[in-house]
């Protein structure tokens, strides 16, 4: 695997080197083009700040200022019948611009239309909890937090929701270690088995590609279990059973697996 290196950057870097190369746009039209459109964007210009506005796919987007975010979407919900939230989350700018991006998005039934309402917050800076308007905010605000770190004020149970609650970072930030930080590696170890157990179990092997058979102290095996702590260093395996990877009567178009006849490749074909 190779060395990981950091990625705080990693915004600024091109991910295509060819100088030619243009990256291509989703073709924006002017909100006007659609007559329900343009009399919702009139609307909301009438009480917001809607610092610009646009359709993208079929849908509206339009942009307004972070301090407004509760009081458009009571708006949109109240005055312009987009009774759902459909979802909500952040995209990380952080190298780019400092910050993230904060989108709502929002279906009318009625209308049978979709608005996208996007603001920006700095990194420190928090932003109004909606889940007085929406349940549904109520879970997709806590992940929000959890995963990147946003700060959401008045939310009335705001802890993480995927990862425990004493771990370090904010996973779907992109400066995060695709395979998590030391922290990570020594989790579950630390919490089972204690910090005394690190020499005997070893860091968790956290790449989701790795498959091996002689796993720190041999927990989990392929096709037959062995005692723990069992010495194979003569590279011989007692009790040793062919490995297997369907149950009895498999699949009948599947050809069954035969350790003997299989081959492992020293190279890529």
């Amino acid at each position: 695997m190779r060395e990981y290196k950091a990625k705080n950057d990693v915004q600024k870097k091109s991910y295509f080197s060819d100088r030619f190369y243009v990256t291509p746009q989703t073709p924006k039209k002017p909100a006007s083009e659609d007559e329900i459109y343009a009399a919702d964007i009139e609307a909301l210009s009438s009480k917001f700040e809607v610092s610009n506005s646009y359709i993208e796919i079929d849908e509206l987007v339009i942009f307004i200022s972070s301090r407004d975010n509760v009081s458009v979407l009571k708006f949109l919900r109240d005055e312009l019948e987009y009774e759902m939230l459909m979802e909500l989350s952040a995209i990380d700018y952080i190298a780019d611009k400092g910050g993230f991006d904060i989108f709502y998005e929002m279906l009318s039934l009625t209308k049978r239309k979709r608005v996208r309402v996007k603001t920006f917050i700095k990194e420190k800076e928090s932003i109004e909890s909606v889940y007085s308007l929406f349940k549904m905010a109520n879970w997709a605000e806590r992940e929000m937090y959890d995963m990147y770190g946003v700060k959401i004020t008045n939310h009335p149970n705001m802890k993480r929701i995927l990862m425990p609650d004493d771990w370090y970072g904010h996973p779907l930030r992109k400066t995060y270690p695709l395979h998590g930080d030391e922290a990570a590696q020594w989790y579950e170890v630390d919490k089972i088995f204690g910090k005394e157990a690190r020499e005997e179990i070893g860091p968790e092997i956290r790449d989701g590609a790795n498959v091996d058979r002689y796993d720190t102290q041999r927990f989990a095996r392929l096709g037959h279990e062995v005692p723990f702590g069992t010495d194979i260093t003569d590279g011989k395996e007692p009790e040793h059973t062919p490995l297997g990877y369907q149950e009895e009567g498999g699949v009948v178009l599947i050809k069954k697996l035969n350790e003997e006849n299989s081959v492992t490749l020293k190279e890529r074909k």
